[in-house]
């Protein structure tokens, strides 16, 4: 049985991933992955390269992932200091404010150097050792989901069993390279805060812009089951029309607009896709096997677990811009974040231990509370 992995995005967020690995790490005992095929995007593809690159040592790999994120700043993922944060700005006053007069001929399109985070990448990821790892059957497939800026197109870069045959779809096609720093790079480059990536000539950013179906990459490379780790947390309908009832404002910040667009870049996707899967696995149920064999489609049940937080991850941000070095304060403070809003936005750029570690320990009690219902759906 090949079990799949799918990590999804979300900056910072993200470290709400590594609670959950550790969890699953400690219940199975495993010393090799479980997961033979590992699928991320965004940040998640970090927290999947890193996993997938240290297979053969599986809970090694969940403590390491565990003790990088905790010892993460946000000067390990972009630079903080005023010269670099002068360069950009000057950069989109001369683009933005007087229409490209002013400035240099590049354009800018993005807040943040991330020159730290490719640094600590090359540092802490150890691609070159997928290969033997395919080649020992310890996995089965990584997929890396990016964003084409150009066609608009989803691009999920892969590797693995040579069997596994590239898809194309209307909006989202695999391609089958060998990974590297540059496709993790261009996977987790949120969009308008950190810079594209090139890659052959082409420019590439966060895969959650377009990856609609954030479960696809996981079954085209063969999963027969499912567990993917999603950051939003699910509100009942009661919540929902109290809170619609009750907030209500007449302002709104840059800050807070751009929370709620990113919310949408990395929250909804994996929702519509989940429920997405469970409509066809409901219907593919009252087929018999010759049935299915027989449509065109090919289609076949996979069973999907989808572990979520327990608390709203973003309003667990509240609190933490004090956290940020002076350099980023002053440029949120200056589209509207503070301590008491936008702190939605915030959430998706505070690498600090302030926040993270809440997120990580959020994960790993989250999922040992469901130990028994995930050791079951992972039993062969």
């Amino acid at each position: 049985m090949n079990l799949g992995l799918v990590l999804t995005g979300g900056g910072a967020r993200a470290s709400y991933q590594v609670g959950v690995i550790k969890a699953i790490a400690e219940m199975t005992g495993a010393t090799q992955s479980p997961f033979s095929i590992m699928t991320g995007v965004s940040a998640g593809a970090i927290n999947a390269t890193y996993l997938m690159s240290r297979a053969d040592q599986f809970n090694i790999a969940a403590q390491g992932l565990w003790d990088m994120w905790l010892n993460l700043t946000s000067e390990k993922v972009y630079r903080t200091d005023a010269a670099s944060i002068a360069t950009l700005g000057t950069k989109w006053l001369g683009s933005v404010g007087m229409g490209g007069a002013f400035g240099s001929q590049k354009r800018a399109n993005h807040l943040l150097n991330t020159q730290p985070l490719r640094e600590l990448l090359e540092q802490e990821l150890r691609l070159d050792r997928l290969p033997q790892f395919f080649k020992s059957g310890i996995i089965k497939g990584v997929s890396i989901s990016v964003t084409n800026y150009l066609t608009g197109t989803a691009i999920s870069f892969y590797d693995g069993d040579e069997k596994t045959v590239p898809w194309v779809r209307s909006t989202r096609i695999g391609v089958r390279v060998p990974l590297t720093v540059e496709h993790v790079m261009a996977s987790s480059a949120i969009p308008v805060f950190f810079p594209p990536s090139n890659i052959d000539g082409a420019l590439y950013g966060d895969g959650c812009i377009r990856l609609s179906s954030p479960l696809s990459p996981a079954i085209h490379l063969g999963a027969d089951k499912i567990i993917a780790v999603g950051i939003r947390y699910v509100r009942s309908n009661d919540q929902i029309v109290e809170i619609n009832q009750t907030m209500k404002k007449s302002e709104l910040s840059i800050a807070e607009i751009g929370g709620v667009l990113l919310n949408a870049v990395f929250l909804d996707s994996l929702e519509n896709d989940a429920e997405r899967l469970e409509r066809i696995n409901n219907t593919l149920s009252v087929l018999t096997e010759e049935q299915r064999k027989q449509r065109a489609s090919e289609l076949r049940p996979v069973p999907l677990l989808l572990l979520r937080p327990s608390q709203d991850l973003g309003q667990l941000a509240q609190g933490t811009l004090r956290e940020f070095p002076t350099m980023i304060r002053f440029l949120l403070r200056g589209v509207g974040a503070k301590e008491d809003k936008g702190w939605d936005l915030l959430s998706y750029l505070a690498f600090e231990k302030a926040y993270t570690s809440q997120l990580i320990e959020l994960g790993y009690h989250d999922t040992l509370r469901r130990k028994e219902e995930i050791l079951k759906f992972m039993e062969c």
